[in-house]
């Protein structure tokens, strides 16, 4: 399934002041990545998908709208999907986005 291209648009806008991030197909939606590391991504349905530490992780599977990505319905640590409507405005959408950039931008630059 094609990612939301309006997301997109807005992750772009959220990343406009970031230096050394690209974009880049994979997993059926467009990732960002930066310095290589991949940040966050537009996913199907208006979500949003985003890494992070094994340390982050449950914490940000608590808040509202997140899940965890599953491989074989398996949960994977470290992904994060969030739902459509928990970034439906432009604060919430920068705010995951924030922690998808810190985590790329805390790894070895590829």
């Amino acid at each position: 399934m094609a990612y939301d291209e309006a997301l997109a648009e807005r992750i772009r806008v959220a990343i406009s002041d970031e230096s050394g991030v690209r974009e880049r197909k994979m997993f059926g939606g467009l990732a960002f990545t930066l310095n290589g590391n991949l940040a966050v991504g537009a996913y199907k349905d208006g979500g949003l998908m985003i890494r992070c530490s094994s340390d982050k992780w449950q914490s940000f599977l608590a808040k509202d709208g997140a899940r965890p990505m599953l491989r074989k319905d398996t949960p994977v640590s470290g992904w994060v999907l969030i739902a459509a409507d928990a970034v439906q405005d432009d604060p919430s959408l920068g705010e995951w986005v924030r922690r998808g950039l810190d985590h790329a931008a805390a790894q070895p630059p590829k």
